[in-house]
């Protein structure tokens, strides 16, 4: 028996269908088509109309139906192109995936065990976990502090942006930096349209300082996954990946620390 379309899906690809021309490399649509396709459709909008869109971005991944119109080695992704205005783009890496080979690093747990004890699986407790254990400092060699939490602006062409945390940070030499922060907890999955915006806030509010944007996933309990960006000739790239085990001090080895110190930076 096949299984229905929920109401995401069957919305999202009634304005693809509708938008799309063949050999389109961008298919342009707004929020208010949202609304008109859900009527056309007789379907009920949930009062947070922007969780359609969320959940193409980090949940789940955009309906077959639309999936089989990108060309080979590219996916389509949602972008937004200004207030109230998207499009379905292709990109190269829609998504952010740990990679399932790379070695972990134990680091001793200094996170209050109340927190430890009320922490949720979400993003705010990654964050909150991430800030204990000093992990973008360790992951940067950039001594960072925390500058402000969820961070929204406007940024032209794109639209209203948030980010979850801003670090600012200063090195040995004196320059100084700017780590956006997107973080994701649960089943729900890095973008990499989140990263585009993090440069683009950094080109808007920080122009001054080194913009290294960041993302964090949890793998599973106690392990964190950490990535950093830089921009080329072919757009956002993946410049280091870190997988940090936090765990009690007693369970760091002579083993572990002999192999941390031999293993190239």
């Amino acid at each position: 028996m096949v299984k229905p379309k929920n109401r995401y899906t069957q919305i999202i690809e009634s304005i693809f269908a509708q938008k799309y021309k063949k050999g389109a490399k961008e298919v342009l649509f707004e929020r208010d088509d949202l609304v008109q396709t859900a009527e056309k459709l007789g379907i009920s909008l949930p009062k947070n109309l922007g969780d359609v869109l969320y959940s193409f971005r980090y949940r789940v991944c955009l309906p077959e139906t639309i999936k089989k119109y990108a060309p080979e080695g590219l996916e389509w992704v949602i972008r937004p192109i200004g207030k109230a205005k998207y499009k379905f783009s292709l990109s190269s890496m829609p998504r952010i995936i740990p990679n399932e080979l790379l070695a972990e690093t134990k680091i001793p747990d200094a996170t209050p065990g109340i927190i430890l004890r009320y922490a949720l699986n979400d993003e705010q407790a990654l964050l909150a976990i991430i800030r204990y254990n000093r992990l973008v400092d360790i992951f940067t060699g950039v001594t960072c502090y925390s500058l402000q939490n969820h961070l929204r602006t406007t940024v032209p062409e794109m639209g209203q942006i948030e980010t979850d945390e801003i670090y600012v940070g200063v090195d040995q030499r004196g320059a100084q930096y700017v780590f956006p922060v997107q973080a994701k907890g649960g089943s729900d999955q890095l973008g990499i349209v989140q990263i585009e915006q993090d440069f683009a806030l950094c080109g808007r509010k920080f122009a001054s300082l080194i913009c290294r944007p960041i993302a964090a996933q949890f793998i599973k309990d106690n392990c964190i996954a950490l990535f950093a960006f830089e921009e080329n000739e072919k757009g956002i790239a993946v410049s280091a990946e870190k997988h940090y085990h936090l765990v009690d001090s007693e369970e760091m080895t002579d083993d572990d620390l002999k192999t941390y110190r031999e293993r190239s930076f």
